[in-house]
């Protein structure tokens, strides 16, 4: 049912509103409003539509993130104008990514030219308070503020996580929006601790007033609220300018869930007693989101077919990457090597009789042959989804995630060690 009964009001801000869905404990909704506000709220203006494009722009984003791998708040898209998101208690924190200098950066830091790009990416933090023009803050002021949410002390592990998080989000956008020719210059976004999990989780929304945008990385085309805040005087006009740049942001966003390039993995095994070895290199796959193949063949007992085998894949166009499984003495990888120019990986299912011998078959190749050696299949998925990540930004983005997150679960392991022994 599409309805979910909304209980209480949980808050209020300048364009969203936050109500309990009483039929679903732990998850709220989040209701956009048709307000654009600048400089906290000293210009603000109705703009009509603004709400539906706010909420398809942040349900898209955050969708990406999510197919990607990132922990977020966000559940489901509700209605034009709402969606439906975890209850966090969130960290009144702002966060803020910039690749290109630009801004409030260049008024704080006078004397640094505009479009001085940071390479790593710039962090910077601000308090979220009105009052005071959400000053910036250090980490320092973060961790003696000594917030408690929802149970959760925010101390260094925590703010090491949304440091690093914000980092992996920002260049998952970036590399999303690149494949559109735009340039994510800055973000702003928020975290939360999941009420229910107690998890610190990306939250409150990412859309057009997260960011600056520009095309071709050209800041006279930009497309964000920057627009808005620039403007000498608030017309119609100047309004309709300011949404049909919303609308350009929330159509081209729809675009960043398609992959740019479709390419698969060719798994091809000596014998079908290696079939539980390439059923792994299947399922590591599909966490990729890559199709893949697996096919029997000998290049010792059937070289032709073999050959022929590798002919069909490379004349429908398809990029493709091989994956040898042979075990004892492998002939498989060498000969599709020596004969495709498309990349192929052993993976040699090594036994512990006599996997220290036969290793070498894979290993020390004839001159000409670039094959690669790989030897857990988990790992050799991997590898050929690093060679697809290079054109398809959504194989990319859930690798990238996939380090964010290992290193989260190696921070959390050594907070809860710590927990023990002391």
């Amino acid at each position: 049912h599409k309805t979910g009964i909304l209980g209480q009001k949980l808050n209020e801000g300048k364009t969203k509103q936050i109500f309990e869905l009483v039929d679903q404990p732990g998850l709220v909704l989040v209701q956009s409003k048709d307000q654009i506000t600048a400089g906290n709220a000293v210009r603000k203006d109705q703009m009509e539509g603004k709400a539906a494009i706010a909420n398809k722009t942040t349900s898209c984003v955050f969708k990406l993130l999510q197919e990607a791998g990132i922990k977020t708040a966000f559940v489901k898209q509700h209605s034009d104008t709402a969606f439906i998101a975890a209850h966090c208690e969130m960290i009144p924190i702002e966060w803020v990514c910039r690749r290109v200098a630009t801004g409030s950066f260049l008024k704080r830091n006078p004397g640094v030219k505009e479009g001085y790009r940071f390479s790593p990416l710039k962090m910077e933090m601000f308090f979220k308070d009105d009052a005071n023009n959400d000053p910036q803050w250090s980490e320092e002021q973060l961790l003696e503020a000594k917030f408690s949410l929802a149970g959760l002390s925010i101390g260094q592990c925590e703010v090491d996580i949304m440091n690093r998080s914000t980092v992996a989000i920002f260049e998952i956008l970036e590399k999303a929006w690149a494949t559109q020719n735009c340039t994510l210059v800055d973000m702003k976004i928020e975290f939360g601790v999941n009420v229910t999990t107690k998890e610190v989780v990306l939250a409150d929304v990412i859309d057009n007033d997260s960011w600056r945008l520009w095309p071709a990385g050209d800041r006279s085309q930009q497309k964000d609220k920057q627009v808005y805040r620039d403007l000498k005087e608030v017309t119609p006009e100047a309004m309709q300018m300011v949404k049909r740049n919303f609308e350009w942001v929330s159509e081209r966003v729809k675009l960043l869930l398609e992959p740019q390039a479709s390419g698969r993995v060719v798994v091809l095994m000596g014998s079908t007693s290696d079939m539980a070895h390439c059923e792994k290199i299947k399922k590591a796959c599909a966490s990729y989101g890559i199709p893949c193949t697996l096919r029997v063949t000998s290049a010792h007992k059937g070289p032709d077919e073999t050959l022929r085998i590798k002919a069909g894949y490379e004349g429908d166009g398809v990029p493709t990457v091989f994956v040898a499984v042979a075990g004892r003495s492998n002939g498989l990888g060498p000969v599709m090597s020596g004969n495709t120019a498309y990349p192929v990986i052993n993976c040699p299912p090594l036994t512990p009789d006599w996997g220290a011998q036969d290793v070498w078959s894979s290993l020390r190749m004839p001159s000409g042959l670039g094959c690669s050696t790989v030897l857990s299949p988990e790992a050799a998925a991997q590898f050929a989804a690093q060679i697809f990540g290079l054109s398809d930004h959504l194989v990319w983005c859930k690798l990238r995630a996939s380090m964010l997150n290992t290193w989260v679960s190696l921070k959390l392991a050594d907070k809860k060690l710590q927990a023990c022994s002391l």
